[in-house]
């Protein structure tokens, strides 16, 4: 019985320093993201680059669109509804420019994680968020500014539009 349970720790001591090894041998988890900081408030000037870059973008593709800009703050800066587009999407608009700017992050985040369902499912009652592509933060010298949100067609076509918005900012 004595040499039973000296094999049976012999066996346990060997098996716990054999794993102490591969435990700290285990490359760590990839850092996150950087997530820019918060600036100073995009100014009207701005806004209305990166309205007319979206705009341009959603008039080259017959798309009507509105194309809303906010602020570091989530207040509307400038909003522009172009002909034809859906009286709906006004506030689509505003809405997926505030989840870019609050969550400082681009809304197509959010719609690929509830795609993927299960507890990503939870960010469906996260307040101010609009899980649907076509939001995004807009970063001047690393620092969010605000936001632009793009709504009338289909959300990958509201994102190419955001997205000419804020590559006119650096034109």
């Amino acid at each position: 019985m004595t040499t039973a349970r000296l094999l049976a720790f012999a066996v346990l001591a060997v098996s716990l320093l054999t794993s102490v090894p591969a435990v700290a041998q285990t490359p760590a988890a990839p850092a996150p993201p950087a997530i820019p900081p918060y600036g100073a408030p995009i100014g009207l000037e701005l806004a209305r680059k990166v309205i007319a870059g979206a705009e341009a973008e959603a008039r080259k593709n017959q798309w009507n669109m509105v194309i809303a800009v906010l602020d570091s703050g989530a207040n509307l800066v400038a909003l522009e509804r172009m002909d034809g587009a859906s009286l709906g999407s006004i506030e689509v608009a505003k809405d997926k420019a505030r989840s870019a700017v609050l969550f400082r992050r681009p809304t197509k985040v959010f719609q690929d994680a509830v795609a993927q369902g299960g507890a990503n499912l939870r960010l469906l009652g996260l307040t101010g968020l609009t899980p649907v592509e076509g939001g995004l933060p807009i970063v001047v010298d690393g620092k969010i500014v605000g936001s632009v949100g793009v709504s009338g067609a289909a959300s990958d076509q509201d994102a190419q539009c955001a997205k000419a918005g804020m590559d006119a900012l650096s034109k």
